[in-house]
């Protein structure tokens, strides 16, 4: 069934929303289909068809795609629509001719050991494992396999042990990629933009394991080292997050009062749990004067539903470097077990200045001259991706 009008997404702009069997979670930009036909069955509903359209006006695809690649989700996610989305668009533009299926195994061990099956019958040239749910699941069961993978939208693989060191490839048939930057850089951050900081209140989806590990814990023990008193938000039940952390803020905001009366010296950070930082303008409507901060860059977006400023990787820039890795290896100028945990730098940066203004949150020049993404007083995009945007 070809897809309909795009509809928008919080934080990620818009995206192709319709009644195909996939669409209860596989979404892609709308931009997509001027290069790729998206093709799905009522019979197989987690499996999609990605064909390359031909470029000689006919709408026809390409049959006889040079490479095949599989693309394993573990369940749908705002942040793998953006980072399919960000694939596919550098595929056409490097002409990587591909065939791609895409397949949910929802997070089932059958399911996952037949889509692998599927894969080597099919002689797959490569795999994106994305989100971390799905690379930890290869590493566990597929590590040293035929066909090389390589992760996407994934958090750290050396914090997750997965992989001793960031500077050497894991020497199997895997090459990490990492949503994730050094804590220490982002308090290095947080400390300039409150050098007086006194409470830290992390909200975290206490069943999101990759982000407890990597995000939620180290920030917790460098903050507690710098004499920061911590208050972590942990949701409890995923399907409750938004009444969860509706009272969870309310509360932190009166226990920062104690020792910041004024709200001066006091931050929220919100952690790459999708559960939470979707959640964006229930934590806004509860946090008073007390800036919104978040690792993911998309959650600094249009509007008032927005975090005040973001300082991490965002899921595009990931999926960018991601692509790369794909593209060498499948033009042979790599061996996947080479590439060294893929981390971009320097950070995405995002700031909207409606919601800095309106908490009266002093913003460092150093800040602004370094933001990949900037929202104006209105509210509006004046800077994205590094350039300046025309409204």
């Amino acid at each position: 069934m070809a897809p309909t009008a795009p509809a928008m997404a919080a934080g990620f702009g818009a995206f192709v929303e319709d009644d195909a069997p996939y669409a209860n979670w596989f979404r892609f930009k709308e931009s997509v289909l001027k290069h790729w036909s998206i093709i799905g069955s009522y019979s197989h509903p987690d499996k999609v068809l990605i064909k390359m359209r031909s470029s000689d006006g006919t709408g026809g695809v390409i049959d006889d795609a040079k490479w095949k690649l599989m693309v394993i989700y573990p369940r749908p996610s705002s942040a793998y629509d953006v980072a399919i989305s960000k694939i596919l668009k550098l595929f056409a533009e490097r002409n990587i001719k591909a065939e791609i299926t895409v397949v949910n195994f929802r997070r089932n061990d059958e399911n996952g050991r037949k889509a692998l099956d599927l894969a080597e019958s099919q002689n797959v040239d490569l795999i994106y494992s994305m989100g971390s749910q799905s690379t930890a699941w290869l590493w566990k069961n597929y590590k040293d396999g035929k066909i090389p993978v390589v992760s996407v939208t994934s958090k750290d693989p050396v914090v997750l042990g997965q992989t001793p060191s960031y500077e050497i490839g894991t020497g199997t048939n895997f090459a990490f990629t990492s949503l994730n930057m050094p804590v220490e850089a982002q308090m290095a951050y947080i400390h300039e933009l409150r050098p007086s900081l006194k409470n830290l209140a992390i909200l975290v989806d206490s069943n999101n394991v990759s982000a407890m590990q990597t995000q939620f814990r180290p920030m917790v023990a460098t903050a507690v080292e710098k004499g920061v008193k911590v208050m972590n938000l942990e949701v409890q039940k995923t399907e409750n997050a938004r009444s969860e952390l509706a009272t969870m803020v309310r509360d932190a905001v009166e226990k920062m009062r104690e020792n910041d009366p004024n709200l001066n010296h006091s931050l929220f950070w919100i952690t790459g749990s999708t559960s939470v930082f979707r959640e964006i303008q229930t934590i806004n409507a509860n946090a008073d004067r007390v800036p919104v901060l978040s690792v993911v860059p998309e959650v600094v977006q249009e509007g008032d539903a927005s975090a005040a400023m973001s300082i991490g990787i965002s899921f595009e820039s990931n999926a960018h470097l991601a692509a790369l890795y794909g593209i060498k290896v499948l033009r042979g100028k790599v061996k996947v077990g080479d590439l060294k945990v893929g981390v971009v730098s320097p950070p995405d940066i995002a700031i909207n200045f409606r919601k800095v203004r309106e908490i009266g949150l002093k913003m460092p020049f150093s800040f602004v001259e370094g933001a990949n993404f900037i929202y104006d007083y209105d509210g509006q995009s004046v800077r994205a991706g590094g350039k300046r945007t025309l409204n």
